[in-house]
């Protein structure tokens, strides 16, 4: 049993984390930036943590842990209104982690799991698909952030008694998603039709509890300490495989119908969409050989049953809203 900080406990991913670690028998806190909140997901004790900055006092919260999970980011904006967006995101995901990382190494904590993203290497592939030995090409401002965080975590821990380990996930999905597949996943439930049937991109993703059990591994094998993985369920699909497959878990027939991907280009220049149409028919692929290899590490659930518990979980959400 493991003493451990879990920040961002209360978001999306946080609750499938602390749920799997709760049952494994770890003894769990979080952190908070609702000052009301004094418990989280299993039940387990908040710290009240406002918004990351270099002057944040840790202290608290890290004192007795023996690991850290640092979850909490500035996650990326479809339409930032931050003045100086990347000031932001710096101030967040590098400055903030930065000075976790410090009170963490001071509090001896042994190990310290950061969570990434897959758009430090970039925004798509082509020929193959992302891994470990690809250089980072960051082309936003939250991919930047997270790449330099990376840099400043790894130097920071290099020759220190604390071991980092960092994942990049694609996009995740599961039964309190948001963004675009909350908006696809309430579409498909909808009958809406919709015009991907001619996209044959491939895209990596990873179900919330597929990444909540890699995060365990690397809390606990010793050849996680100081390596960076990639992560996904290891099944790509297109986009209109994807649709089938979320219509078929739900129980329905999807909707998809031919459109020609010029058309749909132009669609989403002249709508202000050009970014989510290319988000959703680009291909992302991402190699996880080496996290398969070297933790032996495999996720517990396929991609199809990931489906059907998260398009179960919209379906009786959609139910109960107020237009139905």
């Amino acid at each position: 049993m493991t003493r451990i900080l879990i920040t961002g406990a209360t978001g999306f991913v946080g609750r499938a984390v602390t749920r799997l670690l709760r049952e494994q028998g770890h003894t769990l806190t979080g952190t908070t930036r609702d000052k009301g909140l004094r418990a989280g997901p299993e039940n387990i004790p908040l710290y009240y943590m406002p918004e990351f900055s270099t002057e944040m006092d840790w202290s608290q919260a890290v004192s007795g842990a023996e690991a850290v999970i640092h979850l909490a980011a500035r996650v990326h904006q479809m339409q930032d209104q931050a003045p100086d967006p990347l000031a932001e995101f710096r101030r967040v995901n590098v400055y903030g982690t930065v000075s976790l990382a410090r009170a963490a190494s001071d509090a001896d904590v042994k190990r310290f799991v950061y969570l990434s993203s897959i758009k430090v290497n970039g925004e798509k592939t082509e020929e193959s698909p992302f891994s470990d030995e690809n250089p980072p090409e960051p082309l936003d401002d939250y991919g930047l952030s997270k790449w330099e965080a990376e840099q400043a975590l790894m130097e920071m821990t290099a020759g220190s008694g604390m071991e980092a380990v960092i994942l990049r996930p694609p996009l995740v999905y599961g039964s309190q998603a948001g963004g675009n597949f909350a908006t696809l996943a309430k579409a498909v439930l909808k009958g809406t039709p919709l015009p991907l049937g001619a996209v044959t991109n491939r895209r990596s993703l990873l179900y919330v509890d597929n990444l909540a059990s890699a995060i365990s591994v690397c809390l606990r094998h010793p050849k996680a300490a100081g390596e960076t993985f990639l992560v996904s369920d290891g099944e790509d699909v297109s986009i209109g495989d994807l649709i089938r497959r979320m219509a078929g878990a739900a129980g329905i027939g999807d909707k998809l119908f031919y459109c020609p991907l010029w058309l749909l280009h132009i669609a989403g220049a002249l709508s202000g969409r050009r970014e989510t149409i290319a988000r959703i028919t680009e291909s992302l692929e991402v190699d996880s050989s080496k996290i398969r290899e070297l933790l032996e590490w495999s996720p517990p659930a396929t991609m199809d049953a990931g489906l059907r518990e998260t398009m179960a979980a919209f379906a009786g959400a959609q139910s109960l809203s107020p237009e139905k």
